[in-house]
């Protein structure tokens, strides 16, 4: 099976392989969300399965990269991402806003990149407890995915580095509304030295994406994968690509979450005109970061189909400073970008 590398052939591919396979997997949880028995439990596993199920279908692109392998590899991303968007909705809907709690949650997901991890009560410190196993099915699901891998050994400290940058954010972004801010400068003051030249609330953004875990775990269904090329997926994807991803995600959603007063982190810069220009920086380091990888313009695509799908969302109408920037950042993305763009409008119409 071959990589797609122009923008119609990763269309067909998405319409006609990626699609319906999560789509059928996110059915398999579906009727395993609708028997839990505790009530929060089960409304907020069944609204994370309807309200984010275009996170699975994004992520799922990446499942092209195993090749023949490729309904596995799907498998994997909408199970782990699936865990992703059920622990928000808890943390979200927290009354205790406990880090200790968060975080007791969250170990599923490193769990879930552990084949040998045993089972455990993620829930044991909060009151609402009877899952029927459902998030322990979804850790098991990814285990025995990934311990079927030869390669797993190569990737799993990167797995796992990528998966930390991830729980640390969702446990600093969802405690008392004061405490947010500190916690995630505090947090980023340790890993700054280590990092490009970048704001506090970039690195949150470049933690709070799964891409590059999909990428790798995709990759590791191939016979020739060296720890060398983990790490360079790894430095491909994080910070750049991973940041992109998910500022695109904010920036679409500002006027949402300044009605609700969430934390969205466009807030912080200090000028549409710097939000863009920062953006454009992404979107450059992004490009040039996925050039050394094979595949290259399969990468490319998922950058440009990144800016094609979220500037294209209904939201960006509604704001018209965020539509000057959506116009600009299509411009920097070049004619796949735009292809992208324009089939999404088309498609909502």
């Amino acid at each position: 099976m071959n990589i797609p590398v122009s923008p119609w052939a990763l269309m067909s591919e998405t319409c006609f392989k990626v699609l319906p396979t999560v789509r059928k997997n996110l059915n398999h949880w579906k009727l395993q969300a609708q028997q839990i028995p505790n009530l929060e439990l089960r409304h907020q596993a069944l609204a994370s399965l309807s309200d984010k199920q275009f996170h699975c279908e994004g992520g799922a692109i990446y499942g092209l990269l195993a090749k023949s392998h490729w309904r596995e590899a799907i498998q994997f991303i909408v199970a782990y991402q699936t865990i992703s968007d059920y622990l928000d909705n808890l943390c979200d809907r927290s009354t205790s806003l406990d880090p200790e709690d968060f975080r007791a949650l969250h170990e599923s997901l490193s769990d879930a990149l552990t084949p040998e991890a045993p089972a455990k009560n993620y829930y044991r410190l909060r009151d609402d407890q009877d899952d029927g196993e459902y998030l322990q099915n979804l850790v098991r699901t990814c285990q025995n995915i990934l311990g079927k891998l030869p390669n797993y050994p190569n990737i799993a400290s990167v797995l796992h580095e990528l998966a930390s940058y991830y729980c640390d954010l969702q446990v600093h972004k969802h405690v008392k509304v004061e405490e947010r801010v500190p916690r995630l400068k505090l947090w980023f003051a340790l890993h700054q030295n280590h990092l490009p030249e970048m704001q506090w609330y970039e690195f949150s953004a470049c933690a709070g994406s799964t891409l590059g875990i999909f990428c790798l775990v995709a990759y590791a269904f191939q016979p020739d994968l060296s720890e060398t090329f983990t790490h360079q997926v790894k430095e491909s994807y994080f910070p750049w690509v991973q940041g992109l991803h998910i500022l695109l995600d904010y920036l679409i959603d500002q006027e949402e979450d300044r009605l609700h007063g969430d934390l969205n982190f466009c807030f912080y810069y200090t000028s549409p005109d710097e939000m863009t220009e920062r953006f454009k920086h992404f979107i450059h380091h992004a490009k040039s970061s996925v050039a050394q990888l094979p595949h290259a313009q399969f990468h490319q695509l998922i950058n440009q189909a990144l800016l094609g799908v979220y500037l294209s969302n209904k939201k960006v109408r509604k704001q018209p400073i965020v539509q000057n920037i959506a116009k600009q950042l299509i411009e920097s993305g070049g004619s796949p970008a735009s292809f992208f763009f324009k089939s999404r409008l088309l498609l909502s119409h």
